[in-house]
């Protein structure tokens, strides 16, 4: 800040009257090494971090979740619901694994935020049911039979959580199904997830009466034409459809997304991960990531792990950042910097808001929403070294404030 404490320059923001998409919410994923950090704290302790991030009168206030049917790369070991080969009616389905960490983990979740929104996706079909037979790596057998007891193998998996008093809001079809990865995964193309949807996954829903939506996700790739375009426009398998998405380069197919199908949701699925050291430079970029998201469209935002141990490594290997991090040894909670900058968003966003379109030099800094309780939240990040001043027009008025150096600020205007 210059020596008169005068701030460095002062530049407008316009919030308009225009408005784009509804928000849903914010969120973040349960995986087992999350369970298994905080089972490191005593009970108490334990749900003070959960009601930092699902309490309604909590800083983060998460209303969604996302999850996976069977392992993510952040399992403590990798298994699916089905590993009984040849086994095409699902007799002998079993969600037994995930009562030693996803289910009391989303369930202590659920009690402290009772309308928790779930969405799942597998990271991997059960491995007799790919070429080649294993987690990582591979590709679905396209074979009616197969794809047959694929379909059925999600119904299953809903059918199974709502006996544990979880209802399954969402289905992604596959994480990243365009990456061949070193964890569990499988390779799809545009064209197998439309024909999934529409032909297999789609009817059995139907026929089922299930009420879980069905996404098109979560897509890891900038290329419109190879997924969204591919898929969105066949009729029959858009009739099943009910959002997209986007994360990691699929920020890049987002704007063409919503301009192409306004009425289509959109939600950014995983939050990009770091390399485990929590930096504040890192968390500037994750606001540069809500910004980018949120202004082409998106409906709701998901971070990855929400709690880790230190370094926050995966069992293959990969050191990634987290919202919260417990020391096993210590049983110390360190709330990291992307605690902070979810909070900015998600405490003051109320579902049900609708984005504010901005105008004026500020615009690529910042977001707003008008709230259904008629309040307006404004977040604006101040990328320069020095103190700028921000001169705010809303409704015929206007006023001033002075953001600090480096910075993320929220604003809120009450109606």
């Amino acid at each position: 800040m210059p020596a008169s404490g005068v701030p460095n320059s002062t530049m407008d923001l316009s919030l308009t009257a225009e408005r784009d998409q509804k928000w849903e919410g914010f969120g973040g994923c349960f995986n087992e090494l999350g369970w298994i950090a905080l089972g490191a704290l005593a009970e108490a302790d334990r749900s003070l971090v959960l009601g930092q991030l699902f309490d309604p009168t909590g800083d983060c206030r998460f209303t969604m979740a996302r999850l996976p049917i069977g392992a993510s790369d952040y399992a403590a070991q990798w298994y699916s619901h089905n590993e009984h080969v040849g086994d095409l009616a699902m007799e002998k389905f079993c969600i037994e694994r995930d009562r030693e960490f996803l289910l009391p983990y989303i369930q202590s979740a659920k009690a402290i935020q009772p309308d928790l929104t779930l969405m799942a996706s597998p990271w991997s079909p059960p491995t007799w049911m790919k070429n080649p037979q294993a987690y990582n790596h591979g590709i679905l057998i396209w074979k009616q039979e197969i794809l047959e007891a694929y379909a059925l193998y999600f119904a299953k998996f809903i059918e199974a959580y709502r006996g544990e008093g979880l209802r399954i809001h969402q289905i992604h079809v596959q994480n990243e199904p365009d990456s061949d990865q070193k964890f569990p995964s499988c390779l799809w193309t545009g064209e197998k997830m439309r024909d999934f949807i529409r032909d297999y996954l789609g009817p059995l829903f139907r026929k089922h009466a299930l009420d879980t939506e069905i996404w098109l996700g979560t897509v890891e790739r900038a290329d419109f034409n190879k997924w969204a375009h591919t898929v969105l426009s066949d009729p029959a398998a858009r009739a099943f459809i009910s959002g997209v998405g986007y994360q990691w380069a699929g920020q890049g197919a987002v704007q063409r997304t919503h301009e192409s199908w306004p009425d289509m949701r959109i939600i950014q699925t995983e939050n990009e991960c770091g390399d485990g050291e929590n930096t504040w430079e890192y968390a500037f970029y994750v606001f540069d990531l809500f910004q980018h998201y949120i202004t082409n469209g998106v409906n709701a935002y998901m971070y990855w792990n929400m709690v880790l141990a230190p370094k926050g490594r995966s069992t293959w290997g990969w050191k990634q950042n987290s919202m919260i991090t417990v020391d096993p040894d210590t049983r110390h909670v360190a709330y990291n910097p992307e605690f902070f900058v979810m909070k900015h968003f998600s405490r003051y966003i109320q579902p049900g808001a609708r984005r504010v379109v901005l105008k004026g030099p500020w615009t690529g800094n910042a977001v707003a929403f008008e709230n259904p309780d008629r309040s307006t939240t404004l977040v604006i990040k101040n990328p320069s070294t020095a103190s700028s001043g921000l001169r705010v027009f809303l409704a015929g008025s206007t006023q001033e404030f002075d953001l600090p150096p480096l910075s993320i600020s929220t604003i809120l205007f009450n109606d």
